[in-house]
């Protein structure tokens, strides 16, 4: 075996998983530690060692990976979520990068990436993206018919709320979210237009109930096909593991059946 071959096989064993797991978690808690002043002016050099030390592990795995996997591992989507977390994570403070080193925190996304569940969750949703587009595309045709009517009818009235076409998408966002959409917006305008709820109840049950509901089976059929898929590869995995030991033994029989044979 290799030292390639040693080294993926190393960085791939559950053990190796495990340890970056709780390495990941260990630095979530420290991250959220930097932000207390209590915490920073009593252990705050403790807390930036332990920072850079979690940090050090992390590049240590992305090398160890780079050296086993060569150009192959630019291949995978999730080492490439990884290489990119870390490499934000080792911008320079200052020169205009503090706000993206305030993205540190995205190593704890990292966690999805060691985590089979979490990944099967997060390729559920990506497989929903396509299905997803025609939905917002839907929703966002249905916002700006229902903002210029809501204009046109509120906006001399109530500009707050209606008075430009933005205001009245984004008051129809609340009213969608049913966010203090009653007493809130809705029963306001409906002591001076009191035939306003023929306008806004159906709004509501039609993107509320019937076109975010739609976004929710997507995601969920998806999520649904991923495991199916998954399901299915571990079926074919298992199906030639068991094809391969029984050609093993029936190999391991003609031998004997020849041994015994007469000469």
């Amino acid at each position: 075996m290799s030292i390639r071959e040693r080294i993926a096989k190393s960085v791939e064993s559950p053990r190796v998983t495990g340890f970056i797991t709780a390495v990941i978690l260990f630095n979530a808690v420290i991250l959220g530690l930097e932000t207390s002043k209590t915490a920073m002016n009593s252990m705050g050099p403790l807390i930036l060692w332990l920072d850079k030390l979690c940090l050090a592990i992390f590049v240590v795995e992305i090398a160890a990976k780079l050296v086993a996997f060569g150009p192959r591992f630019f291949r995978s989507g999730w080492n490439l979520f990884d290489f990119i977390i870390i490499g934000i994570s080792l911008v320079p403070a200052g020169q205009g990068f503090s706000a993206l080193r305030a993205l540190r925190v995205l190593r704890v996304l990292r966690v999805v990436s060691v985590a089979p569940s979490l990944r099967r969750v997060v390729e559920g949703l990506v497989s929903a993206v396509p299905g997803m587009g025609s939905v917002f595309l839907l929703m966002g045709l249905i916002f700006y018919i229902a903002s210029v009517i809501a204009t046109k009818l509120f906006g001399e009235s109530f500009p707050q709320w209606f008075g430009t076409l933005g205001d009245s998408a984004y008051s129809l966002f609340q009213i969608m979210t049913l966010e203090s959409w009653s007493m809130g917006i809705v029963r306001p305008v409906m002591e001076v237009y009191p035939q306003a709820w023929a306008f806004f109840v159906p709004f509501i049950l039609v993107t509320t109930f019937a076109v975010v509901n739609l976004l929710v089976g997507l995601i969920v059929n998806s999520m649904q096909d991923a495991h199916h898929a998954e399901a299915d590869a571990d079926t074919d995995a298992y199906r030639d593991e068991i094809k391969a030991r029984l050609d093993a033994i029936d190999a391991k029989l003609d031998g004997l059946s020849e041994r015994k044979q007469p000469k």
